[in-house]
């Protein structure tokens, strides 16, 4: 059974874009899980690049059929200029399937999550702003609102009133801004009814027919695992599973069909948002990182956190995702340092911890401890193959791979498509 989830094994921005991209072309469908418009993910194709925010990057792929499962939540507009921006370039998207059980990022629901995060102020989770964790949230409170429930109105309408009547009231009188209208919010909602039609379907259907029938299906995940809901640094995570398992529940598959789980793991450590993070450098190594690395947010256009890689990460990401395989990205981004710190545990009150605290208080506290590596000067962008490297940039992977505990069977030296040596085969 041909099934691979390929996901962040950091806190997002790894590169998975890069990777789903590399696999595109041997896979039948890429499946975002869960998520939003919150993750963003960048592919190179020769001398193009593109943003993609929502859209799984098999969209890229000829041949490949991409699909928004049931875990993912849409907002419609963001949808549609991601579809318009590809048809202007020449990309086809009419292959694009949407589960109808995926939830619906509706106006109040980015109203909310930005007025909400406002009022925290000093104690802001560090949100996009973009609806995300209210969708989920009306989802768990069974008054959100599906892509199906656009095709009757009267079902619409009713779980409209049912959403505003909570909301108005906290809208109103604790954040003193004006109530929002169900006629309007409906109205708009049915406006994207006829637009998504050709698109809707029975994903879990169609991607179970698909496995049974012997074909590839790439499980796409967003974020990464330290921002999982459960698993992550909780309270700055999101508000769904990028972890392995979340790929069952948001695609509807079981997990006796999944063979293989890929983590993308990123020369070095990046993390958007508030919250901790143990390697991080407020030098001009970190400086450096960013720079060079192109270390923006996709989706939200801030700057990075940058850090040194940390194997303790790595090795929580191996054991709570089951990771068979390892695709390091942005391993050129490291040439030109002489030594390379690489965090192989942590200083927690004076305690030498080598595995991720489970309590928060531990976490934030967290010291890294260090191991020296040595760097490399050479120019690695046109290496195809692992002897290609320089020793120690070789020696270096082969460090990150023991210290992770799954091997490293992709590793980009570049931000191109080609820019990839593939070590084994991940199909």
């Amino acid at each position: 059974m041909p099934a691979l989830v390929l996901l962040g094994a950091q806190w997002g921005d790894e590169g998975k874009g890069k990777a789903t991209d590399l696999l595109g072309g041997s896979v039948d469908y890429v499946v975002r899980y869960q998520g939003g418009n919150n993750a963003g993910h960048t592919v190179v194709v020769g001398d193009q690049k593109y943003a993609l925010h929502l859209l799984p990057s098999g969209i890229l792929s000829p041949g490949c059929t991409p699909v928004i499962g049931n875990g993912v939540v849409v907002d419609p507009s963001v949808l549609f200029s991601e579809l318009n921006g590809l048809n202007d370039r020449g990309v086809d998207t009419s292959k694009l399937l949407i589960s109808g059980n995926a939830h619906i990022i509706t106006p109040y629901n980015v109203t909310v999550d930005k007025v909400t995060e406002r009022f925290l102020g000093k104690r802001k989770i560090g949100t996009t702003g973009r609806g995300i964790g209210p969708t989920y949230a009306d989802k768990i409170n069974r008054v959100g609102i599906r892509i199906q429930d656009l095709y009757d109105e009267s079902i619409l309408t009713q779980k409209v009133e049912a959403a505003l009547d909570g909301k108005n009231q906290l809208l109103t009188k604790v954040f003193n801004r004006r109530a929002i209208e169900v006629g309007q919010v409906v109205e708009e909602l049915l406006g994207y009814a006829d637009r998504l039609k050709p698109y809707v379907a029975d994903t879990v259907l169609v991607l179970n027919q698909a496995l049974e029938q012997d074909k590839v299906v790439l499980f796409e995940g967003g974020q990464g695992t330290l921002l999982d809901i459960d698993h992550g640094t909780y309270p700055f995570v999101t508000s769904s599973n990028p972890t392995a398992g979340g790929a069952c529940t948001g695609a509807g598959v079981g997990p006796t069909k999944i063979s293989r789980v890929i983590g993308i793991l990123k020369a070095y450590t990046t993390r958007v948002g508030s919250g901790p993070f143990p390697t991080e450098l407020f030098d001009e190594d970190g400086d450096a990182l960013r720079r060079i690395g192109g270390e923006r947010g996709v989706t939200t256009g801030r700057d990075r956190r940058c850090g040194w890689f940390d194997a303790v990460i790595a090795r929580y990401a191996t054991r709570v995702n089951g990771l068979t395989d390892f695709f390091l990205t942005k391993l050129d981004v490291l040439t030109g340092w002489e030594q390379i710190p690489v965090c192989v545990a942590y200083e927690i009150d004076g305690r030498r911890v080598e595995e991720l605290p489970y309590s928060q208080t531990d976490f934030h506290h967290a010291k890294p401890v260090y191991e020296y590596l040595p760097g490399w000067s050479e120019d690695i962008t046109k290496a195809k193959s692992f002897s290609d490297l320089p020793k120690n940039a070789q020696d270096y992977v082969k460090a990150l791979e023991e210290m992770s505990g799954a091997p490293i069977s992709a590793i980009g030296v570049g931000p191109g498509r080609d820019e990839t040596i593939e070590v084994n085969s991940f199909l």
